[in-house]
């Protein structure tokens, strides 16, 4: 896979408001996801990460504006909204990322090889036929990576992958990641550890449920954008309508075009 002059962003995001009972949970966000970014989404606890990340995935509906998409994603939610009590085998799980090839259970047998590859890329050769209520949570994350790998996607959406796991699966999957990027898919991933982002991350969007800062990481992960966040999401009003923001008039307008978070370190 390779990324050309003329590839289209893979999202685009207008007057994006994205929320649960027409309540705003991450509102007037513009900007590009440029293809092939490795792109870290950082904020406070309640931030709007994981919702924005869900809004990218078409599982909820934007509440105003809209998000374009040029092109198949692949989403791996947060490991605890699986319910790992269903009576899938770890072939299972990893062959559910080729369902649209396959169409249906029964197809998958013809596909165990390319299962079988995947899970050897993960580390879990040999682990076909493990009910997945029987995997750590390390070995549960790279199931989930492995169900990536088969999907085949360019576009990636990563909501905390890290969290809860051993250190050896963090740089397992962190190499993977790199992989990905270096064949040019774009990664979006939701991220607590601003280390991590630090040293794997070149671009970042911080959010407090409205953008604050987007660009290069080193720019976007200064001591004041990280102080406004914080500011910001202890200032939200969570009874708030759509458009009404934090309590205080801490947060500055924002004019921040689909074009410019490459060129406006701060968008708040």
């Amino acid at each position: 896979m390779s990324i050309g002059p003329t590839t289209p962003d893979p999202i685009r995001l207008v007057g994006l408001t994205l929320g649960y009972d027409r309540h705003p949970a991450v509102h007037h966000l513009d900007g590009a996801v440029r293809a092939g970014d490795l792109l870290a989404l950082v904020g406070p606890n309640g931030a709007g990460k994981s919702t924005l990340l869900k809004g990218m995935a078409g599982e909820i509906p934007c509440l105003e504006g809209q998000i374009e998409r040029a092109g198949d994603l692949a989403y791996m939610p947060q490991a605890d909204e699986i319910d790992r009590s269903f009576p899938l085998s770890v072939m299972d799980l990893a062959g559910m990322g080729l369902w649209r090839k396959a169409g249906s259970w029964r197809s998958l047998e013809r596909w165990r090889p390319e299962i079988g590859a995947a899970l050897d890329t993960v580390g879990l050769g040999g682990f076909e036929a493990r009910p997945i209520s029987t995997l750590s949570g390390g070995q549960f994350r790279r199931a989930l990576f492995a169900r990536l790998i088969l999907q085949d996607c360019p576009v990636v959406l990563l909501d905390e992958p890290f969290t809860g796991i051993d250190n050896r699966t963090v740089e397992d999957l962190l190499a993977l990641i790199r992989l990905w990027h270096g064949q040019g898919r774009t990664v979006i991933a939701a991220l607590h550890d601003l280390a991590q982002v630090r040293e794997h991350f070149p671009t970042t969007l911080l959010l407090a449920r409205e953008p604050v800062a987007w660009g290069p990481t080193a720019r976007v992960l200064t001591a004041e954008n990280l102080a406004r966040a914080r500011n910001l999401s202890e200032a939200w009003d969570e009874g708030a309508a759509i458009c009404v923001g934090p309590r205080t008039a801490s947060a500055h307008g924002h004019d921040h075009g689909p074009d410019s978070h490459h060129h406006h370190e701060d968008a708040a």
